[in-house]
């Protein structure tokens, strides 16, 4: 009998102990609550407003103090018309990068790259899915196709690939929500043609 007793007081603290830590444990967890498509718009404006975005993908207006983002134009990448001036000595552009004033084409060793046109509009993002823009930014793929060529400098996916799954959702919900821009931005330059 004293046996039992004692084999019952053992189970009793063993359950005792596993339910206390057990509610420990879930205390210290923090509660992770479903995001409204609103709160993701709201978070992904947050994050494309402090991630830089706007430097490449917003073009300028050229001021006494220097360029300013054209917010009527914003994130609609390197506008169609605005062409890329002659670089005189090619032979420069094996050691440098160059950009426009705009901050929207640039020239390096992969030849020219303009940036992209991120609003919802067909000739931007417009047709893209999620699972895109995450292969877009985890991966460096255009347009976020499989087997597609790499983005091109100075898109600097290798460090945005480190946000999280809902952070990128987040940021193409608020990409999405943004009024469509028709702006077909060029196709890159290949360096021979420099």
């Amino acid at each position: 009998m004293k046996s039992n007793t004692i084999i019952t007081i053992i189970i009793a603290l063993g359950f005792c102990m596993v339910s206390c830590s057990k509610k420990e444990t879930d205390n210290t967890q923090p509660k992770v609550t479903e995001m409204t498509h609103e709160m993701k718009i709201d978070r992904g404006k947050y994050i494309v407003n402090t991630a830089a975005c706007d430097d490449c993908h917003t073009p300028k207006i050229m001021t006494p103090q220097g360029p300013e983002l054209d917010m009527s134009k914003r994130l609609s990448g390197h506008p169609a018309e605005l062409k890329v001036a002659e670089i005189a000595d090619k032979s420069i552009l094996k050691d440098f990068a160059l950009t426009n004033a705009d901050l929207t084409a640039w020239i390096g060793p992969w030849g020219t790259s303009f940036a992209a046109n991120l609003t919802p509009d067909d000739t931007g993002m417009g047709n893209w899915t999620l699972e895109q823009f995450t292969r877009a930014i985890r991966e460096g793929k255009y347009k976020g196709l499989e087997g597609s060529r790499p983005l091109l400098p100075p898109m600097p996916w290798q460090v945005y690939k480190n946000f999280t799954d809902q952070d990128l959702e987040c940021i193409f919900a608020y990409l999405q929500s943004l009024p469509p821009i028709s702006n077909l931005v060029p196709a890159p330059v290949p360096p021979a043609a420099h």
